[in-house]
């Protein structure tokens, strides 16, 4: 082999290879091997880059600085979300805040050591600190609607408890049910409150314990409300499309001039009955509107309403909107409530646990209100709903006597609902065009 081309190939491993690597392998290939690896360089005198380069300089005048804009302290923001077994002291260290100043505030303000006695697992707090990990600002989530604010100023720290600056995000969903509505919006990414408002907007055409099939398939258009990232509120659906069997329901939230609102059909037909047909969250009838064998007297009776069987706590709503004119205990009905609505109509709800919040004689209620929950309480063997539908004080069959239709939207605010409508179906079809997307 050329002695030259040997010295340039062996230049060229020393650069690659570690000196003993290079040693070890030529005395185990000898020369006659490196010959072989030469045949992949170049020729010598072979010109590879025949690009000409030149370098230029260019001077450039820098702004000369005043220091009237020097940067101010940093700030850095953390949050953390409190665990099972959390300390005050343990969710400070995890939010990189490093100031005894700060802790002694906590321990001593009346509303800053609120912090100590409603760590709860769950609930966010989000912390401001500088590059010394002095606090700056801290915000606890102390429940829906509440936040809990720390601010550190030119005096000192400060506390005060104020409701949630919330701000709406609206979001886009679609998703085709395999096998169950629920299993349907968790793989979307739809909160289980939006999936029980979505049931409820389209109750009175489809029951959601038989009806549903393998295939249908629903958009929907939701609202949830946030403050510094932080889910502050159950937002409400603003449009929603159900295809059920085939056959496919619309509906959109109208508000009319006084702030109520309401959901209709896209041509503006009211999509809620005047009534409930069942005032119950997920049950089934156990018993019938008739006479019976009283399951405690074991004798002929009439049963003068519907029997909703449900676990104990479910929610109970108003089938309509009225008047509490009666909450408390009566006899073989246990807990009760009693509700007059327009007319000569009214409602009774017996068996119950407990009453929802505010429910009390004279209170006035919405349709489908939380008004009590489920219970056994009076004569009754287990847990479950009784409800009678009365007119002029006589009962009625209430899963069968003739439910008035809902109002549709008023011809005065007609052209504003088209508007209205017209947007929410162009929206609702895009989401249904684009299934396998999510927007917000």
């Amino acid at each position: 082999m050329n002695p030259e081309k040997v010295a340039i190939l062996a230049q060229h491993l020393a650069r690659l290879l570690p000196i003993r690597q290079l040693a070890f392998g030529a005395a185990l290939l000898g020369l006659p091997a490196l010959g072989v690896v030469t045949a992949f360089g170049l020729a010598p005198g072979t010109v590879a880059d025949t690009v000409e380069r030149s370098s230029v300089t260019v001077d450039m005048a820098l702004p000369t600085w005043t220091g009237a804009e020097a940067p101010g302290p940093q700030r850095f923001t953390n949050q953390e979300r409190v665990l099972r077994g959390d300390t005050v002291a343990g969710l400070m260290a995890r939010l990189d805040i490093a100031d005894e100043q700060a802790m002694a505030f906590l321990r001593t303000d009346p509303v800053g050591r609120k912090i100590f006695r409603q760590l709860i697992p769950g609930r966010t707090m989000q912390a401001e600190t500088d590059e010394a990990g002095s606090l700056l600002s801290l915000r606890y989530f102390v429940g829906p609607g509440t936040v809990l604010e720390v601010v550190r100023g030119a005096d000192g720290f400060s506390a005060r408890e104020r409701p949630t600056a919330a701000s709406p995000r609206t979001f886009y969903k679609a998703a085709t049910i395999r096998s169950s509505l629920f299993a349907a919006t968790d793989s979307a990414g739809i909160p289980d409150a939006i999936a029980m408002q979505l049931a409820r907007v389209f109750s009175t055409d489809i029951d959601f314990h038989v009806d549903i099939r393998s295939g249908d398939s629903f958009s929907v258009i939701y609202e949830m409300s946030y403050e510094g990232g932080e889910q502050v509120s159950t937002g409400r659906i603003l449009a929603a499309e159900f295809v059920n069997q085939g056959r496919t329901y619309s509906a959109v939230l109208f508000e009319d001039e006084e702030g109520g609102d309401a959901y209709y059909e896209l041509d503006g037909t009211s999509r809620a009955k005047a009534f409930l047909r069942s005032p119950v969250e997920f049950s089934r009838v156990s018993s019938g509107f008739g006479r019976r064998i009283h399951p405690i007297f074991k004798t002929w009776r009439a049963h003068t309403g519907t029997d909703f069987a449900a676990p104990k706590g479910t929610r109970v709503l108003a089938a309509a909107d009225g008047h509490v004119v009666f909450a408390g205990w009566r006899n073989g009905y246990g807990n009760t409530v009693e509700i007059r609505h327009g007319g000569s109509i009214s409602t009774l709800y017996g068996h119950l646990t407990g009453f929802a919040s505010g429910i009390r004689t004279g209170a006035r209620v919405r349709q489908a209100d939380p008004i009590a929950y489920v219970g056994a309480t009076g004569w009754a063997t287990g847990p479950h709903l009784h409800y009678e539908f009365k007119i002029s004080g006589v009962q009625q069959d209430p899963m069968k006597i003739a439910l008035p239709k809902a109002t549709p939207v008023p011809a005065r605010l007609k052209a504003r609902f088209d508007v209205a409508a017209a947007d929410a179906g162009s929206r609702i079809a895009m989401v249904r065009s684009s299934p396998s997307l999510r927007f917000e």
